[in-house]
C-alpha cells in the first residue's frame, strides 16, 4: 500500500469523528487560557491521549504535552500544535464565543480569546492522534503528538527543549506543523524555504528632563524626542534596506507622561521587527539604536537611551525535501485546487527552535480557515485585506471542512513517513 493508500485508510474513519472534534474544538475555544496558563488545556490534551493509547508525558516546559505512540519498526514523526490564546476580548458573537478573564504576567486582569486559531491546532492534532491510534495496522513507526506552550511569547518551544526533550523522545525522521490562516476554508499551502520570518520587539527607553508643563523651557521633553525618534526611524525600511529584501519595522507603543501638565523624565518606544535574514535583522537592530542614540544626543538627554530585545521568534525555513515530500502527499490526497502555495507569510513562529535543537528537518505549511464562499466574494471586490485575521477579536475560522482539512493534512503529511509500502 502507497503512503497515500495508508493515508486513505487511517482517514477512513474521519466522519465518525466530526461530531467529537467540534465539540472538542468548541470547548477550547470557550475555554481559551494565556501563554503559560494553559493547565485546562494541557489536561485535556493528556486525558485524550491516554485515552488513545499514547504513552503521555505532561508537564515538559511548564504545560507542554508529549504523547507517544509506537507501532512497530519504522520512521518517527513528530507532529506539533500550539496551544495558548491571546489576551484579546472576542467580538464574533458565536454561541461558544470566550467570556473568559484571565490575570496576565503583568497582574492585570484581561480578557482572553484563541484569537489566532490554536484552537484548531489543537483539535486537529488530537483528531489526527486518534486516528493513527484506531488504524495502526495502515502505519508503522513512531507517531509523536507535541503540544507546545507559549507560542505567543516565543520561549515556548524553547521552554520544552530546555526541559529535556530530546530525552523523553526517540529522535524524529522529520518534524511536522501548521497554521490555519485567512485562505479558503479546504485549502492546504505547503511552501519549501523561508515560509513565516523571524521577529524580534525591541523596547527602548529614551530619557528626558522632567518640569512642568508650562515651563517647557526647563525640560528636555521625552514626549517630542520619542517622536522624532518614531519618525526618523520610518526611514530605515524606505531608505537603507536593499529594495527586494524584506523588512518590517513597526512601532506598536508609545508611553510618556501621566497628566497633561506634566512633562516626564522618560519615555518607552516598543517595536517589533520582522526579517527573512539575519543580516538584515542586524541591519535594522544597528539603525534602531543609532537613530535612538543619535536623537537622544541631539536632544540633550541627561544619558543614553536603553534597549531591550525580547520576544524573539527564529526563521521557519522549510526543508526543500520534506516539503517535496509532503506537498506530493498533498497533490496524491487532496482535489485539485486544494493546493495552494500561500507564499512567504510575514507572522513569525517558535515551531523550529524544536526541530533546529533535534537536529531534524522540518516543514510547516498553513490551512485555510475562512468560508470559501464569503472568501471568494472579498476577492472579487478585493477587500480580502479586510477579512478578520489572526489575532482580530473577529478572528473565527470556519468549523468545516477547516477541521476536517487540517487533521486530513496532518495525517496525509505523517503518512508520508509512516505509511505502510
Amino acid at each position: 500500500m502507497a503512503p497515500t493508500g495508508s493515508a486513505r485508510t487511517i482517514l477512513s474513519g474521519q466522519d465518525s469523528l466530526r461530531d467529537w472534534q467540534e465539540s472538542l474544538y468548541k470547548d477550547f475555544h470557550r475555554n481559551p487560557e494565556l501563554s503559560h496558563q494553559e493547565v485546562r488545556t494541557a489536561g485535556v490534551v493528556a486525558d485524550q491521549l491516554g485515552e488513545f493509547g499514547f504513552e503521555v508525558h505532561p508537564g515538559i516546559g511548564g504545560t507542554g504535552v508529549v504523547g507517544l505512540l509506537s507501532n512497530g519498526d519504522g520512521p518517527t514523526v513528530l507532529l506539533r500544535a500550539d496551544m495558548d490564546a491571546l489576551p484579546v476580548r472576542e467580538a464574533t458573537g458565536l454561541d461558544y464565543a470566550s467570556t473568559v478573564t484571565a490575570v496576565d504576567d503583568a497582574g492585570s486582569q484581561t480578557p482572553v480569546m484563541h484569537a489566532c486559531g490554536h484552537d484548531v491546532h489543537i483539535s486537529t492534532l488530537l483528531g489526527a492522534a486518534r486516528l493513527f491510534a484506531e488504524q495502526r495496522e495502515a502505519w508503522a513507526g513512531t507517531l509523536i503528538a507535541l503540544f507546545q506552550p507559549a507560542e505567543e511569547l516565543g520561549d515556548g518551544a524553547r521552554g520544552m527543549v530546555d526541559a529535556g526533550l530530546a530525552g523523553l523522545i526517540p529522535t524524529p525522521d522529520v518534524a511536522l506543523a501548521q497554521h490555519v490562516l485567512v485562505h479558503p476554508a479546504g485549502t492546504v499551502g505547503p511552501h519549501a524555504g523561508p515560509f513565516l520570518s523571524m521577529a524580534d520587539s525591541v523596547r527602548i527607553t529614551l530619557y528626558g528632563r522632567g518640569s512642568h508643563g508650562s515651563m517647557p523651557h526647563l525640560s528636555i521633553d521625552p514626549a517630542v524626542l520619542a517622536s522624532m525618534v518614531v519618525v526618523r526611524l520610518q526611514g530605515v525600511v524606505a531608505r537603507e534596506v536593499q529594495p527586494g529584501e524584506f523588512a518590517v519595522l513597526t512601532v506598536g507603543r508609545i508611553a510618556v507622561g501621566a497628566k497633561s501638565n506634566i512633562i516626564d523624565d522618560h519615555a518607552v518606544l516598543e517595536l517589533n521587527i520582522r526579517t527573512y535574514s539575519r543580516p538584515i535583522r542586524d541591519q535594522l537592530l544597528a539603525a534602531i539604536e543609532r537613530i535612538a542614540t543619535a536623537e537622544s544626543a541631539a536632544s540633550g538627554s541627561p544619558k543614553e537611551p536603553e534597549f531591550e530585545v525580547y520576544n524573539s521568534y527564529p526563521l521557519t525555513d522549510n526543508s526543500a525535501e520534506a516539503t517535496a515530500q509532503v506537498a506530493g502527499a498533498f497533490e496524491d490526497y487532496f482535489p485539485a485546487g486544494a493546493i495552494q502555495d500561500f507564499g512567504r507569510q510575514t507572522a513569525s513562529e517558535d515551531f523550529s527552535d524544536v526541530p533546529t535543537a533535534l537536529g531534524v528537518p522540518y516543514t510547516y505549511w498553513g490551512v485555510g480557515g475562512t468560508d470559501p464562499e464569503v472568501y471568494a466574494a472579498a476577492e472579487a471586490a478585493g477587500t480580502v485585506s479586510a477579512l478578520p485575521a489572526n489575532h482580530s477579536p473577529m478572528f473565527a475560522p470556519v468549523l468545516q471542512p477547516t477541521l476536517t482539512t487540517g487533521t486530513a493534512a496532518l495525517v496525509v503529511a505523517a503518512s508520508a513517513w509512516l505509511g505502510r509500502g
